[in-house]
């Protein structure tokens, strides 16, 4: 199969290129310090076939993956077991809870995404002292937002229009 350059890869090179450095360079003037957090949830977006209809879940789902990320870092602390096993136990746990719950509302909470946020916050915030989160997780948070809507939901409604769709 011969690969050539077309008008909607083309374009879509031009939105990627364009879009999220802008984010990148702007993220900063909003206190959000993990701007590259965007591009993860961008590409989860991407990746689940740039749905519309699933921003809401995947936004619901990437807040629930933050917070979820905070209680897990508190209850590892708080556990009274080696790290080993508080970190087995509260992964187990805690993975298992939000596949349960993420189930049951699948309307309200994109499964994956709220895996994903999870893993994002527990690798931002897992080298932090718990006591100095500060707004880290508010910053995840926007992060996570910007991704879907500014670098998902808006880049590829630019995009399609470029496209002529």
């Amino acid at each position: 199969m011969e690969k050539k350059w077309n008008r909607e890869n083309l374009t879509l090179a031009l939105c990627i290129a364009l879009f999220p450095p802008i984010w990148a360079v702007l993220s900063p003037h909003f206190g959000v310090e993990v701007g590259a957090v965007a591009l993860i949830c961008a590409g989860v977006y991407a990746a689940a076939g740039n749905q519309t209809k699933l921003a809401v879940p995947m936004s619901l789902g990437f807040l629930a993956g933050d917070a979820w990320a905070v209680a897990a870092l508190w209850m590892m602390e708080l556990l009274p077991f080696g790290q080993s096993v508080s970190v087995f136990l509260t992964l187990f746990l805690m993975g298992g809870l939000a596949v349960l719950i993420a189930s049951l509302l699948p309307k309200i909470f994109y499964c994956p995404a709220w895996l994903c946020g999870w893993a994002i916050g527990l690798t931002v915030m897992g080298s932090m002292d718990l006591q100095n989160l500060g707004s880290m997780p508010l910053q995840i948070g926007a992060a996570m937002l910007a991704g879907v809507w500014y670098v998902g939901v808006a880049v590829e409604w630019i995009h399609q229009k470029l496209c002529g769709k």
